[in-house]
């Protein structure tokens, strides 16, 4: 995992993501602007804390965390959560507790990241290749 922190990700293709987040409420005009960026990922650590940051031009959020502790989050779409990531291999597993528990395993290789979103039934992928 450690050769991968530090290595930018950018969203090539998306499947299911406007499913998955009419599945966890989120409205109309931000579901439209969600569908039409390609974000980039972004993972560093620094001591036991790291941070995950998605950067996009509609918006940039970051978050802080250290593997297997619960703390709160602020989604990009505006859900207040609980969250607890753990990492296994080059696996890392985000579960967020709010009104809807969702969940999203993070899949690093040396060229891309895969990431799996769940709500309720609604499986999302989205494949980010490595930026150069």
């Amino acid at each position: 995992m450690l050769g991968l922190l530090g290595k930018r990700y950018k969203l090539v293709s998306s499947d299911k993501f406007d499913d998955y987040m009419k599945g966890l409420g989120v409205g109309l005009v931000i579901r439209k602007m969600g569908a039409q960026v390609s974000p980039v990922v972004e993972l560093t650590k620094n001591d036991d804390i790291y941070t995950l940051k998605t950067t996009s031009t509609f918006k940039t959020s970051e978050i802080k965390f250290k593997l297997g502790e619960e703390f709160d989050e602020e989604t990009p779409d505006g859900r207040k959560v609980k969250s607890v990531i753990t990492l296994d291999g080059n696996k890392m597993s985000h579960v967020q507790k709010g009104d809807k528990t969702t969940s999203i395993e993070r899949e690093f290789t040396a060229n891309e990241m895969k990431a799996i979103m769940t709500v309720d039934d609604i499986v999302c992928t989205r494949i980010y290749k490595l930026q150069e």
